[in-house]
């Protein structure tokens, strides 16, 4: 199998890794395995055209992309876009689809794990034509976010102490906003402090992501207006992995999911895999079973439907 990877060297544990090093190992272990593996190591800000490149390609049998949520959540929508099977390294602060994907959190270990992997088939979300493979979410996340961009950071700690910052500036002032959604022809119209569209349900843990990436479904949470003891409720409950215990939240599953916002204004922001943009009015989420190969160890591919075996 001929496989383009697309290291970004700006990426989390990869600023603090002998990079070339690195790619001569990824390329000796995919090489044993019977593959043949190129690497490119690219800056952050070059990243999203050099993953354009590679899905573009003719002459591959797979991408593998390295960095963090960001650079694979681009990498997942150009993979899905192309047809082409997507491995990645976790080399991010969350690394979320990786986690969901049980691929090791080790990028020494996760070279070793997909050279010796299978192919298999995982689904993806959209958000207005926009792919994800984590989730959509607006209000309390979305505000969050907001405030972490806003603080300045040099390495993963610091990050996490922004986060954490950006926490607390939620709780101490949550949002509250109408929505009105329709979930697979279940229409409601409602107040909440929080949406969160999920590729397939949360699992019991305290990152949010899903455990499986083969049910067809997405989850829908909406959240009760909140005030700050709320929100730290909340909170307390995601980090135990009691989020359903929680009675502001609300879940629902669904294939399709239109959202309304009938008093959105240019102010507004959603979070799709972890990065801000500008909310609209109405969004439409839809649910792609299916349709996103993924490179995966073998012992993950036992639980997934193996479209193709890794093996050249």
């Amino acid at each position: 199998m001929r496989v383009q990877a697309i290291f970004n060297r700006d990426g989390g544990t990869f600023r603090t890794t002998d990079m070339e090093a690195y790619a001569r190992h990824a390329e000796r272990v995919f090489a044993a395995a019977g593959h043949h593996l190129d690497c490119d190591i690219v800056e952050g800000a070059d990243i999203e055209m050099a993953l354009h490149r590679c899905a573009e390609r003719t002459d591959l049998d797979a991408m593998l992309a390295g960095g963090g949520d960001g650079t694979v959540s681009a990498a997942a929508g150009l993979a899905w876009q192309s047809g082409m099977p997507l491995g990645i390294v976790p080399a991010g602060t969350m690394n979320l689809f990786a986690r969901s994907l049980k691929i090791p959190l080790d990028i020494w270990q996760a070279i070793e794990a997909l050279a010796d992997g299978d192919i298999a088939a995982a689904d993806i979300g959209t958000a207005d034509d926009r792919a994800f493979v984590h989730q959509f979410s607006a209000g309390l996340h979305a505000r969050m976010v907001r405030l972490r961009n806003g603080m300045t950071y040099r390495s993963r700690l610091g990050k996490m102490a922004a986060n954490t910052r950006a926490a607390l500036g939620v709780i101490f002032n949550p949002p509250e906003f109408e929505v009105e959604f329709n979930v697979d022809g279940v229409e409601e119209h409602r107040k909440v402090s929080a949406i969160n569209v999920s590729n397939n349900r949360f699992g019991e843990n305290g990152l949010l992501y899903a455990d499986d990436l083969t049910g067809g479904h997405l989850g829908f949470y909406t959240t009760n207006p909140l005030k700050p003891a709320g929100v730290a409720k909340l909170a307390f409950d995601i980090l135990r992995g009691k989020l359903r215990e929680n009675a502001d939240v609300t879940e629902m599953t669904g294939t399709e999911v239109e959202l309304h916002f009938p008093n959105v204004d240019r102010s507004i922001n959603c979070v799709i895999d972890g990065e801000l943009l500008p909310m609209d009015r109405d969004v439409s989420i839809r649910l792609h079973p299916g349709e996103l190969k993924v490179m995966v160890p073998k012992v993950q591919a036992e639980n997934m439907a193996t479209t193709e075996p890794a093996a050249a």
